[in-house]
């Protein structure tokens, strides 16, 4: 049996002596089922029947593959804001809290290849990167200045989606790290750009305002994508084209739907789907006041501009608080669920994790992001280190 270093026999010995207590303070069972039951009504009196609301098991396998690499990316972070980058192990409560001291023990101790640990005896013990850790972790500055324009550029794009050209700074905040904005960006980002942004208090309230309107900006992830296919195929067959079994058209008014395996729609729903998928709307980038909620030109709208908003992320996914935190200033439907259940062919909900999170399908192949940024890149590389033999090279979006 390999002989253990006393770093290393310290941690378990520390860990297992509060093995107990943790498991006290964290046993909080997780439901099995999802968070609503989708019901339809049927004649004769019968009692409703359940449509099924059917799982993607690769989406549900993306959230449950970001757990440990958000462990590790945190300890980094820590490590790294340490004047001597290096952390004590006794200081680590005071960093992430009691009970998530021993699940970041027991990362230190399962990655040694990314985490070392030294002392012992008469020197408290502590934890640094390892070389090939640093020489990794020096690469993330150079991912982050090649983030800049990217988060520059979608910043205006979502205030241009609000209808007053301006979101509440709290609202941003509760969704910075998905779009990829640092911590400070009020202090680091915003001020560098004053021709684009500037901040203003509104009704109480600090608001980011857009400084100006930017027409080459107001065009759609999904109208891109229109584009981009048009280049590759400029054949131009749209007129005779059939919407196909998977839902799909080749329109410049429809979207990419990935249904889920199980799902069969028969004739009259495909139908449907094709006026739908032809039927034109106004651009995401326009005013929602100019338009009636009842109209479905509208509501086809409201369905671009979730679309919009999640492509705008990193991860082109937000779990569902944080959706509902634009319901004013995007005028999102007040059933905001069933419209994303609708539309099960573009968006998926999952409640794997702590909170449940609307994806959307068409940027991810399986369980993978297809399209990545430099700073999501720098991260696959980092956690690389661990052996995950699926983080292989991708795209990169700029």
């Amino acid at each position: 049996m390999r002989s253990l270093s006393l770093p290393l026999l310290l941690l378990r010995r520390l860990r297992s002596s509060v093995h107990n207590k943790v498991c006290d303070n964290n046993s909080f069972g997780k439901s099995a089922f999802m968070l609503f039951q989708i019901m339809h009504k049927t004649s004769g009196g019968r009692r409703p029947k359940k449509k099924i609301y059917h799982r993607v098991h690769e989406l549900d396998k993306a959230m449950d593959l970001q757990k440990k690499p958000t462990a590790i990316l945190k300890l980094k972070s820590i490590i790294q804001s340490q004047n001597n980058q290096s952390l004590l192990l006794r200081d680590l409560e005071k960093e992430v809290g009691i009970i998530q001291k021993w699940n970041f023990i027991a990362v230190i101790e399962k990655y040694p290849s990314i985490f070392h640990v030294s002392g012992g005896h008469k020197t408290p013990p502590a934890v640094t990167l390892t070389t090939i850790a640093k020489k990794i972790a020096a690469e993330e500055a150079i991912a982050n200045e090649l983030m800049e324009p990217i988060l520059v550029k979608n910043l205006r794009k979502l205030l241009m989606l609000s209808v007053d050209c301006r979101l509440p700074l709290e609202t941003i905040d509760f969704i910075q790290p998905e779009l990829g904005l640092p911590t400070d960006f009020k202090k680091s980002l915003i001020p560098k750009f004053p021709e684009f942004f500037s901040v203003k208090d509104v009704y109480g309230r600090p608001h980011l305002e857009l400084g100006n309107w930017d027409s080459s900006l107001a065009v759609t992830a999904r109208e891109e994508r229109f584009m981009h296919s048009r280049i590759l195929d400029p054949s131009g067959n749209s007129k005779r084209a059939r919407i196909s079994k998977d839902g799909n058209f080749p329109g410049p008014f429809a979207f990419h739907l990935k249904f889920p395996v199980g799902f069969r729609p028969n004739m009259s729903y495909l139908q449907e789907l094709e006026k739908w998928q032809k039927m034109d709307f106004p651009s995401p980038y326009l005013n929602a006041k100019r338009f009636e909620v009842s109209d479905p030109k509208a509501r086809k709208r409201v369905v671009a501009v979730l679309h919009e908003l999640l492509s705008l992320t990193m991860e082109k996914r937000l779990t569902s608080g944080q959706l509902d935190a634009f319901h004013s200033e995007l005028r999102l439907p007040a059933r905001l669920l069933l419209c994303l259940i609708k539309h099960h062919g573009m968006f998926y909900i999952t409640n794997k994790g702590a909170k449940s999170t609307v994806f959307l399908k068409e940027a991810y192949d399986g369980s993978k992001l297809v399209d990545k940024c430099p700073i999501l890149t720098f991260r696959d590389k980092f956690i690389a280190l661990t052996g995950r033999r699926d983080l292989e090279p991708t795209s990169c979006t700029t």
